[in-house]
């Protein structure tokens, strides 16, 4: 492994492949090392493509060397504010609700009874559909 990566230094690299689970990020000829999906923004990622290409130069930021595995655990989120995700690629995709013309479909319980009643209604639906598997065996 290189002597010249220590952990928490900020480095540039180059995203060399893409994963379910992750990135690799090459950051000289002969070091890679992996940024985990958690790392790549402080925001859920259900797609990591949505946010990160093959090709990309990336600032990362060392977390972990593992000298007997040679492996090396990099952050991208460490690099930027908590207040911005790394990379949107389609802003159309984003979570928040009252930017779109329909309304939610369910009403958010505001109180911890909203919260009860609603989940023993799940549950008695829930129930009423399994007696009536059962009842059909």
């Amino acid at each position: 492994m290189s002597s010249k990566f220590e952990i928490n230094n900020i480095v540039e690299g180059t995203v060399t492949d893409i994963k379910p689970f992750g990135a690799f990020i090459a950051l000289d000829e002969k070091t890679k090392g992996l940024v985990h999906i958690s790392q790549i923004s402080h925001n859920f990622i259900n797609d990591i493509n949505e946010h990160i290409s093959v090709g990309d130069k990336v600032k990362v930021k060392i977390i972990g060397i593992d000298e007997s595995s040679k492996k090396i655990s990099l952050s991208i989120k460490a690099t930027t504010p908590n207040n911005s995700n790394y990379k949107n690629r389609d802003t159309s995709k984003n979570r928040d609700v009252s930017k779109h013309k329909s309304q939610p479909k369910f009403k958010q319980p505001s109180s911890l009874e909203d919260k009860l009643k609603d989940w023993l209604k799940e549950s008695d639906e829930r129930q009423s559909v399994l007696n009536k598997r059962n009842k059909r065996r």
